[in-house]
């Protein structure tokens, strides 16, 4: 059981924030089938992200990592080797999700094991499409881990996406880059698009059309290359969140990725009244930036489905901002919510109404009647071991008027493992 901080006095620094997850894995898969030698500085070092390089690692590739620091010894588009055990996925979907398309173009049989929250995670979504590009994925009778994939030559598709998800569109256009004829791919909704970005710096032929279609002919062979991984703005949202919600708060982040596809928190923020300021900088391939946050007044808003792509990982910290703000707020479109590490739909609710908050849960997101100051109903609350809610309670806690404690706090390290590290950095 964590005793979580209290910022009575507001919070003050600037963060340099870790490695930007999403593309940490992609940066590691795409070095892999990369030929030559591919250095990533700003590694992730999150459980997710080192559970896809011990992935490639069994997959026959070396890695050399020292800190956030990896150089990728990449052995082109087929050459990983069958792995000798199962893969372990441990809770990661986006190691899961996106490696079953590569291995659907592999020339040898892989197995995928997860543990007990991500083998209740749906994967037929990944493994039904993955047909049409003559890819075999055998799963549990639920349609989840394990997996058994028997790889083989995949040949081209056009494929429309019926959900909204990057983590589908990433695992078609790693298979579309091992078929034997070009593929179209189209979503229903944009989606994060850094491995469209990542692919075409490693020399790959994908072209959008628009904002949904993407084309992508079959590569003979990726070419190495240095990147630098920009700051996650998942794990800025937190310190958005908090330097908006704690009064007399001012917060710099330093080289925040800001991709277009991931800044929904900051366009969120900026429709509430948030006070934040954004200033580019020059980058290759990402944009990145700085941002700086200061404490202020905000007003309730309304997000529907076109609106959740671009901030899905962040649904629960709009969800807390809503909450204390007079007035009422609601979220539709965000279904996805229920599939995440756990039913972030209701596990956000339970957290709310454990403030005091009322909300009414809806099947695709929720109402939410905010309220400047909260009634907390019991001081102990649960991560449902869930990175993003621990977090979460954790930034509540920073405005309570009472001291809270979070049990399994462990699970933050899935993503953020110094996050309590820089919370205390900014404490006054």
């Amino acid at each position: 059981m964590k005793e979580l901080q209290r910022a009575a006095n507001g919070l003050a620094g600037t963060i340099s924030l870790p490695g930007d997850k999403s593309m940490s894995h992609r940066a590691v898969m795409i070095g892999s089938l990369a030929t030559g030698l591919t250095t990533i500085d700003q590694f992730a070092q999150g459980e997710d992200c080192q559970t896809t390089v011990n992935a490639c690692r069994a997959l026959g590739v070396q890695i050399d990592q020292e800190k956030t620091r990896l150089v990728v010894h990449g052995v082109g588009l087929r050459g990983l080797k069958k792995a000798p055990d199962p893969l372990q996925m441990n809770n990661s979907g986006t190691t899961t999700r996106l490696l079953m398309g590569i291995l659907a173009g592999q020339n040898f049989t892989s197995c995928l094991l997860g543990d007990r929250s991500l083998s209740q995670r749906p994967m037929k979504r990944v493994s039904d499409p993955l047909t049409l590009f003559g890819g075999e994925v055998q799963l549990s009778t639920a349609g989840t881990l394990p997996a058994v994939i028997r790889g083989h030559f995949l040949h081209g598709a056009n494929y429309q996406l019926p959900v909204a998800s990057a983590q589908l569109k990433s695992a078609l256009l790693f298979a579309a880059l091992l078929a034997d004829r070009p593929s179209r791919i189209i979503e229903k909704l944009p989606t994060r698009n850094h491995t469209e970005i990542m692919l075409r710096q490693f020399g790959a032929d994908v072209k959008t059309n628009g904002d949904r279609e993407i084309i992508v002919h079959p590569a003979k062979a990726l070419v190495a290359r240095t990147l630098r991984v920009p700051g996650d703005i998942s794990s800025a949202a937190f310190w958005l969140t908090a330097g908006t919600l704690v009064p007399h708060s001012q917060i710099r982040l330093s080289k925040v990725g800001l991709n277009p596809h991931r800044t929904g928190i900051l366009k969120v923020l900026t429709r509430m009244g948030a006070n934040l300021a954004i200033t580019q900088r020059p980058a290759d391939g990402e944009p990145i930036g700085d941002v700086v946050v200061r404490s202020g007044h905000l007003r309730p808003i309304t997000l529907g489905p076109a609106d959740i792509p671009a901030v899905i990982d962040e649904l629960p910290l709009v969800a807390l901002l809503a909450a204390s703000v007079p007035g009422q707020s609601s979220i539709r479109g965000a279904g996805e919510l229920r599939f995440k590490e756990t039913d972030r739909i209701k596990a956000t609710i339970a957290i709310l109404r454990q403030l005091g908050v009322t909300v009414t849960e809806l099947p695709d997101g929720m109402v939410i009647t905010g309220k400047p100051d909260w009634q907390v109903m019991d001081p102990v609350f649960d991560s449902f071991g869930d990175h993003r809610l621990g977090m979460m309670v954790a930034v509540a806690a920073l405005k309570a008027k009472q001291p809270l404690f979070l049990a399994n706090s462990a699970a933050i390290d899935v993503s953020y493992p110094r996050f309590f590290a820089d919370l205390a950095r900014l404490m006054r």
